[in-house]
């Protein structure tokens, strides 16, 4: 397999560091290998410790690598959180080339000149997303590519981010030996794997339940239209069931993920498990029943906040529904709970890929999808003769926004 066959995402969670390798071949996509290490030094999404970062995820990168058999060298990476910032913005240039006919060099031009808005000083534009492109006042194009015209503009959402925040991230990243190849918003990722085009055309919120922060990501018309990150995830189930049952924190993780449910009446009473509790050397005996009376009123709470947030955000319904994610929603009895509280249609969304058949890989596998389905895009737009040889399908045809040439500004503002 050459290097442009292969690319891999990174995921940084709360609890888990996630490294997935895709493959590229004849035109499919597949998962040929998966990286997974306990995260350390990240508290409620944020880094907090840059050296037990570094060592996570070169756990899951070593993971990764020694399952598939080949050394990774360049990764995408996921970011989110609640420093993250949606803008709106407009972008017009004129068509140079000399048939009038568009191509990726104006693409290109009219996203640049979109980028050029007022920030802060402390943030960075991380990636635009146009809504729509506009052909000589023609409105409604998704892809303008070999169209013909003389005006081109595009209605564009600008991605941004905290400059510590961003900063942080990538030292980690190339602190543990790789290449950052480009950074991905993981909520934008996750939502063009996880929702349908009909969900993000008509109206769709993705919430991404993650151990120390759920993320909320609105999707409309076809794209991210809000975003929000809530403080709140499996960790505080996990403390709930530490402080119930009088244990270790880490023995009620590990209880959680074997003997835990969300609802009272999924909850058997004949399923019973020992812990140690603090303070004693006696295991005290208890049944799922127990977990469930206490990790049910902290479910409830999780879905009460987001259906406010929701409101917050001027959304009070949505034709699509809900979809969750994230490692938290595979909890048993989690999915009766939210359609009770959010009072609207849910379901959990699990990538279709062996390997990362789980809610917990779909921010992961979303970076991918993104990037592959960039490239496609590419590839599928009309070529003109004189590029012909030019090689297609390669990490190269990925459109370049500039945020890695901008971030390393950042580096030097910071050294």
């Amino acid at each position: 397999m050459s290097n442009n066959d292969i690319i891999v995402s990174l995921d940084i969670g709360t609890s888990k560091v996630r490294a997935i390798i895709g493959e590229i071949s004849n035109g499919t996509f597949n998962i040929i290998g998966v990286g997974s290490a306990d995260s350390e030094g990240i508290r409620k999404g944020a880094i907090v410790d840059i050296d037990q970062t570094v060592q996570s995820i070169r756990s899951a990168v070593d993971h990764a690598e020694r399952m598939v058999g080949i050394q990774i060298s360049e990764v995408y990476v996921g970011i989110s959180g609640n420093h993250i910032g949606l803008l709106t913005s407009h972008g017009v240039v004129a068509v140079q080339n000399e048939d009038r006919e568009i191509g990726e060099d104006d693409i290109d031009r009219v996203l640049k000149a979109a980028e050029v808005i007022a920030l802060p000083p402390e943030r960075e534009i991380i990636d635009i997303v146009a809504k729509q492109y506009v052909v000589d006042g023609l409105e409604g194009i998704k892809d303008p590519r070999g169209m013909i015209g003389v005006r081109l503009e595009v209605e564009a959402t600008i991605i941004t981010g905290a400059k510590t925040a961003i900063h942080n991230l990538l030292r980690c990243v190339e602190k543990s030996g790789l290449k950052v190849s480009d950074l991905v918003l993981l909520s934008l990722g996750a939502g063009q794997l996880a929702l349908s085009k009909d969900e993000k055309t008509m109206g769709a919120a993705l919430v991404d339940i993650g151990a120390g922060s759920t993320t909320i990501a609105v999707f409309e018309s076809g794209t991210i239209v809000a975003t929000s990150t809530l403080p709140i995830g499996g960790e505080f189930i996990t403390n709930d069931i530490a402080y119930g049952l009088r244990t270790l924190t880490e023995q009620a993780e590990k209880v959680k993920l074997k003997y835990g449910c969300a609802s009272m009446q999924d909850a058997a009473a004949d399923v019973t498990f020992k812990v140690t509790r603090i303070g004693s050397n006696v295991d005290k005996e208890f049944t799922q029943e127990d977990l469930a009376a206490i990790a049910e009123p902290r479910v409830q709470e999780i879905f009460q906040l987001i259906s406010q947030e929701m409101k917050r955000l001027g959304y009070n319904e949505l034709p699509g529904g809900y979809i969750l994610t994230g490692g938290t929603v595979s909890m048993p009895g989690l999915l009766k709970i939210a359609q009770q509280e959010l009072d609207a249609s849910v379901r959990v969304a699990v990538p279709d890929y062996i390997g990362v058949r789980d809610p917990g890989f779909t921010g992961g596998v979303g970076i991918l999808y993104k990037i592959i389905k960039n490239i496609r895009v590419r590839n599928a737009a009309p070529k003109k003769p004189a590029n012909r040889n030019k090689p297609a399908g390669t990490k190269e045809t990925v459109r370049k926004s500039g945020v890695m040439e901008r971030l390393k500004n950042i580096f030097s503002e910071f050294i």
